[in-house]
């Protein structure tokens, strides 16, 4: 397959929708307080390409491995994003640090965040239909795009102010309770229920 710039953009474009790292800014803001300001954009930049171009090569094979489907795969992470909903609205800890904050780069930021069942479940249906470079060269765009929001939250922050922060926050967290919800129940039906 040769290599087209419109594939490239329809895949740095669909990738972009899903993942929505300027949706998740009000939750990089909150997991960032959490983490006490420890939030490396360069490393969560990098695990999260690792884990999407790992996944674009041998997803499908390791998701066959361990007898797992793609929808089982999108429901597992849909409860993830649905505790990460909870978490905002009602200001209540869930994901607790194993006493290492930096840690919390990986989880549940890298994954399942940026690096979520929905991204990693597009990247395998767009390996359908475009070339692996395509597919990498829409990745690399849209982690570039990652790093710069995560190296501006401090902007962000100062721009909304601790009450606007507040406020998108139990909004967004609603947003990611809907898009849970969505997941979950797209994905549901697959299993008779």
């Amino acid at each position: 397959m040769q290599f087209k710039f419109d594939h490239l953009f329809t895949i740095s474009f669909t990738l972009f929708a899903v993942i929505d790292a300027l949706g998740s800014i009000p939750l990089f803001i909150s997991l960032k307080e959490k983490s006490g300001g420890n939030f490396d954009a360069k490393k969560i930049s990098l695990i999260s390409g690792i884990i999407m171009i790992g996944f674009l090569f041998i997803g499908q094979q390791f998701l066959d491995l361990m007898g797992l489907d793609v929808k089982s795969f999108a429901l597992a992470g849909s409860i993830v994003i649905f505790l990460l909903g909870l978490e905002m609205i009602l200001g209540h800890e869930i994901f607790k640090g194993d006493n290492n904050p930096k840690l919390g780069v990986i989880v549940p930021v890298a994954f399942p965040l940026i690096a979520g069942s929905a991204t990693l479940t597009t990247i395998i249906s767009l390996k359908a239909i475009y070339s692996q470079i395509e597919i990498i060269g829409g990745i690399l765009i849209n982690l570039l795009f990652v790093y710069i929001v995560i190296s501006s939250l401090k902007w962000f922050e100062k721009m909304l102010g601790p009450g606007g922060i507040l406020a998108i926050r139990k909004f967004f967290g609603v947003i990611l309770l809907a898009i849970a919800v969505k997941i979950f129940s797209s994905n549901m039906g697959s299993f008779g229920v």
